[in-house]
């Protein structure tokens, strides 16, 4: 709860997934993905209560081991490769609603982004309550450095590169002078309740940015990414100090 305010938290976890197999059950220092992001809503004091939503009865079963609430299992034609994550948020905003079970805000945390952090969680609905006047959702985003838009080229018929922005490459600026731009990393999304059934979005034009560390902007897709992003876990204390003692 946060100044009084009830908080969600939904783990989206289907059992389908194309470029890694059983991505959602896949182990990641020896627990499941899906748990990853039920461990951070359940130690952020914000939160009220911790749902996975799935379809599968394997995932659900981890979800639970890991101290979740699986109070339903989704429907097979929102568990699909095209499913929007809007619709699987309204389906458990509804059918928790309609059994008593009303929320205020709530938070999307995905077992694909496994290094969001329950303190990152608690700095994002500290900001979005604070910020009520003039925003209604936030989302976490990382600052862009190689991948600078100011650096993109586009390849001609034969090949040859040249600024996508247009002009030569001898009018391409210096990193350090470029004015820092952000992506979308999908760490974490979190939204007034009210907001979210009218836009049916966390992004629109009352949306904060939460400004995440690099490494928690990690995402596994595929096996390389998971490879990858174990090794960083692993190194988790020295990437992320704590600073409270």
């Amino acid at each position: 709860m946060i100044g009084g305010s009830r908080v969600l938290a939904i783990v989206p976890a289907r059992g389908g997934s194309k470029g890694l197999p059983g991505k959602n059950a896949c182990l990641l220092l020896g627990r499941p993905l899906v748990a990853w992001p039920v461990a951070a809503a359940l130690g952020a004091r914000c939160i009220d209560r911790v749902i996975v939503s799935t379809d599968d009865p394997d995932l659900a079963a981890l979800a639970r081991a890991a101290g979740a609430d699986v109070p339903f299992m989704r429907p097979a034609e929102l568990a699909g490769d095209h499913s929007p994550t809007s619709d699987v948020v309204i389906h458990a905003l509804d059918a928790l609603e309609a059994a008593g079970d009303r929320f205020d805000y709530l938070v999307l945390l995905e077992p694909t982004s496994p290094l969001t952090e329950s303190r990152d969680v608690d700095e994002a609905l500290s900001r979005l309550h604070g910020s009520r006047r003039h925003a209604d959702a936030i989302v976490g985003v990382v600052r862009t450095e190689a991948e600078h838009p100011a650096f993109a080229v586009a390849l001609d018929s034969h090949g040859l590169a040249a600024p996508y922005a247009g002009g030569g490459f001898g009018g391409l600026p210096r990193r350090q002078d470029l004015p820092p731009v952000y992506r979308l990393d999908g760490s974490l999304y979190a939204s007034a309740v009210p907001a979210f059934r009218e836009s049916r979005s966390f992004c629109h034009s009352r949306t904060m940015g939460h400004v995440m560390p690099r490494h928690k902007a990690m995402e596994v897709d595929d096996l390389l990414d998971l490879v990858c992003i174990e090794a960083v876990a692993a190194r988790l204390a020295k990437l992320s100090p704590r600073t409270d003692g």
